[in-house]
């Protein structure tokens, strides 16, 4: 039986118009440590024109058949056991991808501007990029109910532009980032709100974006994931060390 998907087609009028799902190859996405992600090539059997679907596994228990036959062995709709993710597009030309262990919030507006960037608009890339900034250090000051350190006030916590000076300043970001950072004026004429945006601003935005988030998330996640990694080698010998002490 033909594997079949239910879907809007993107290349003509129809809705809710049946696929005939002709090949599939798995995407290097996984969630939650089962949840996969497959490109699914489909022809619309309406206009007949094909579009690669990308399908997101959503039923644990399909996951040993997923994993040994593919997603084309099942003999009902595909719908049945994925969500359509989306599909390959214009948008897909973004090249650079988010660091490792964002919050899922801050990848997904990356993503977004680095999308942005790869079509060429550099004016909804760099209000990304720049929602990823605030979003990434908004939340490292100190407590607005809490004494303000000197300099802190209302218009520093809601300019981003006189936020990163003053973090740099008194040392909640690196010092060595903060060249970088001259991409995001003080006055916050950065173009962003004039729609004067260049290719040129936009990577300037993206290099100290990039290299923030990697330093904020990407960096203490490594070193986390290295601790572990040492603590489960030296497991077995606290545990006889500790045995022989109660001995």
């Amino acid at each position: 039986m033909t594997a079949e998907l239910v879907a809007d087609c993107p290349r003509c009028p129809a809705n809710q118009i049946t696929f005939t799902a002709l090949s599939s190859v798995r995407n290097k996405r996984v969630d939650h440590d089962w949840v996969t992600y497959h490109d699914v090539f489909c022809q619309c059997r309406n206009c007949l024109k094909t579009t690669v679907f990308v399908l997101r596994q959503s039923e644990y228990d399909d996951r040993k058949i997923i994993a040994e036959k593919g997603p084309l062995a099942f003999g009902d709709s595909l719908n049945n056991h994925f969500t359509i993710a989306g599909h390959v597009s214009l948008k897909d030309m973004a090249t650079v991808q988010p660091p490792d262990s964002l919050p899922d919030e801050i990848e997904t507006v990356f993503r977004e501007g680095a999308t942005c960037a790869a079509m060429q608009c550099w004016n909804a890339a760099g209000t990304m990029f720049r929602t990823a900034l605030d979003l990434a250090t908004r939340p490292m000051l100190p407590p607005a109910e809490a004494e303000q350190p000197e300099g802190l006030n209302s218009k520093v916590r809601r300019d981003l532009g006189l936020r990163l000076p003053w973090m740099f300043k008194h040392r909640y970001l690196a010092s060595d980032l903060q060249e970088l950072s001259t991409c995001i004026h003080q006055d916050g004429n950065d173009g962003a709100h004039q729609g004067t945006l260049t290719k040129e601003d936009v990577d300037d935005l993206l290099d100290f974006t990039h290299a923030l988030l990697t330093r904020l998330y990407t960096e203490p996640a490594k070193l986390q994931a290295a601790k572990a990694r040492r603590d489960e080698r030296r497991a077995p010998q606290q545990a006889v060390e500790s045995q022989l002490k109660e001995d």
